[in-house]
């Protein structure tokens, strides 16, 4: 398995990933992507701000995940100081024929590592009420359970989150 950065000419099978993923959400009720979010245009702006990785198993895009800086707002309605500089990882997602193969164990460590080369302590995520699979993940790759948050830009929608401290090197 190769982890790398998107480049614009992934846009494509970045896309057929999430269209692949997208009735799979829907089926378990997890209504967080459709057929409007995530879009080429987010994914382009991920790329041009070099904070989309892959997970490319034969030439193939098994997974990928966007790990940013970026803190929604609501995070404060856990506890969470936005201020804090942290790792935040967004539009995590395994295409379904790799799934249970770690494609996105590999990406949270990328995540990680990103972190610890920019020095950065503290790692964030947050995912659907709907999602068992990550919310099982998470807790077994030491994120803490933070609280329950709404989003404005995903209404009557409920999102759990989850936060990692790294140790202080």
């Amino acid at each position: 398995m190769l982890i790398r950065q998107a480049t614009l000419l992934d846009i494509d099978p970045v896309m057929q990933l999430v269209k692949a993923v997208v009735p799979l959400m829907i089926e378990a009720g997890n209504f967080q992507w459709d057929d409007t979010y995530p879009n080429p245009e987010v994914f382009e702006t991920d790329i041009q701000l070099q904070q989309l990785w892959l997970a490319e198993i034969d030439g193939a895009i098994a997974g990928i995940a966007a790990i940013t800086t970026d803190q929604e707002p609501e995070y404060a309605k856990v506890g969470w100081d936005t201020n804090e500089t942290a790792i935040v990882i967004h539009r995590l997602a395994v295409h379904p024929a790799y799934q249970g193969k770690g494609i996105a164990v590999a990406l949270l460590e990328k995540a990680e590592l990103i972190a610890i080369n920019k020095n950065i302590h503290i790692l964030r995520v947050d995912t659907n009420s709907m999602n068992k699979a990550t919310q099982a993940l998470f807790p077994r790759l030491g994120y803490g359970f933070a609280g329950e948050i709404d989003l404005s830009f995903r209404p009557s929608l409920l999102f759990y989150c989850y936060e990692k401290r790294l140790a202080v090197r």
